[in-house]
C-alpha cells in the first residue's frame, strides 16, 4: 500500500480551475519531488494534501486513510506535516521552543499541571526538551536552542522550520520550497540534511522545489505540474531531459 495515494485530484475557485485531475502514489519511505512553473498548481496541491483547502473532486489517502473532509489539525494528527514557502517560525520563541511546539501533539499535559507546575508537569517538560535537543541536533542546531529563532540566519532559520515540522511525528513530510532564498553552501548542507532525515527517521517526503541541484540531487521520483495539469511524471534524468518540460519549466 502506497503511503499517498492522490486520484484525480481538483479544485476550482470560480471560475478558475487551479488544479485538475491530479493523480500521484508515493510509497513509503520515498523521496518525490513535486515540480512545474510558479503558478502550476504546486501549492494549491499542498493546501488540499493538508486541509487547508478542501478538494472539488477526487481523492487523497494517508497510508489507506482518507484525508478529504479532515481539517488541518486532524491531518496533522494523523500524521501530515509541512513547511511553507515564507517562513513561519515563532520570531519570538527560542529554538527550543519552537521545536517543543511540534512536540505537544505528542507529549501533553492538563490545564491544572501546567497551572500547579505538578511533578507530572516538570517530568513531561523534561522529555520535551530532551526529545527536542535530539532532533536539533540532527539539523547541526542543538547549540542555538537557547537563541530566539529571530536570530538565527536564513538557512538556519529554514532548517528549524523543518525540524519543528519534525517534531509532529510525521508519515509524510511536506517541504515547501526548502532551498528558497539559500546560498549554494546552504543548499548543500540541506540536501544532507534531508537525506538524514529520511535515514533516521523513515519519513516519507514530498517537496515542492524550484532548484533543480536539489531537486536531481535527492529527488527518486518527479511529477511536473503545468496550468494545474500533470504535465510529466518519471526519474529526474527522464523528467529533466523531457522537451516539453523543457519548453514549459526550464525554457527552450
Amino acid at each position: 500500500m502506497a503511503m499517498l495515494e492522490v486520484t484525480k485530484l481538483g479544485i476550482s475557485f470560480g471560475g478558475l480551475r487551479a488544479v485538475d485531475e491530479l493523480s500521484m502514489k508515493i510509497e513509503k519511505g520515498g523521496l518525490v519531488g513535486l515540480i512545474g512553473p510558479n503558478g502550476a498548481g504546486k501549492t494549491t496541491a499542498f493546501n488540499m494534501l493538508t486541509g487547508v483547502y478542501r478538494p472539488t473532486d477526487g481523492g487523497i489517502r494517508l497510508d489507506g486513510q482518507n484525508l478529504v473532509g479532515k481539517k488541518p489539525h486532524e491531518i496533522c494528527k494523523m500524521g501530515v506535516a509541512r513547511t511553507f514557502q515564507n517562513i513561519r517560525l515563532f520570531p519570538k520563541l527560542t529554538v527550543l521552543d519552537n521545536v517543543k511546539v511540534g512536540l505537544h501533539n505528542q507529549v501533553g499535559y492538563s490545564l491544572i499541571e501546567s497551572m500547579l507546575h505538578l511533578g507530572s508537569y516538570r517530568k513531561k517538560e523534561q522529555e520535551m526538551d530532551r526529545r527536542a535537543l535530539e532532533i536539533l541536533k540532527v539539523f547541526d542546531l542543538d547549540r542555538e536552542a537557547g537563541n530566539l529563532a529571530a536570530n538565527l540566519p536564513y538557512g538556519k532559520q529554514r532548517k528549524l522550520e523543518i525540524a519543528r515540522a519534525l517534531a509532529t511525528d510525521p508519515k509524510l513530510l511536506l517541504l515547501d520550497e526548502p532551498a528558497a532564498g539559500m546560498n549554494p553552501n546552504e543548499t548543500g548542507e540541506l540536501m544532507d540534511t534531508i537525506r538524514l532525515v529520511r535515514e533516521k527517521y523513515g519519513v516519507t517526503i514530498l517537496l515542492i522545489e524550484h532548484d533543480m541541484k536539489l531537486v536531481q540531487g535527492i529527488c527518486e521520483y518527479l511529477y511536473v505540474l503545468n496550468f494545474g495539469k500533470l504535465l510529466a511524471e518519471g526519474t529526474p534524468k527522464e523528467v529533466l531531459n523531457d522537451p516539453a518540460v523543457i519548453k514549459a519549466y526550464l525554457g527552450d
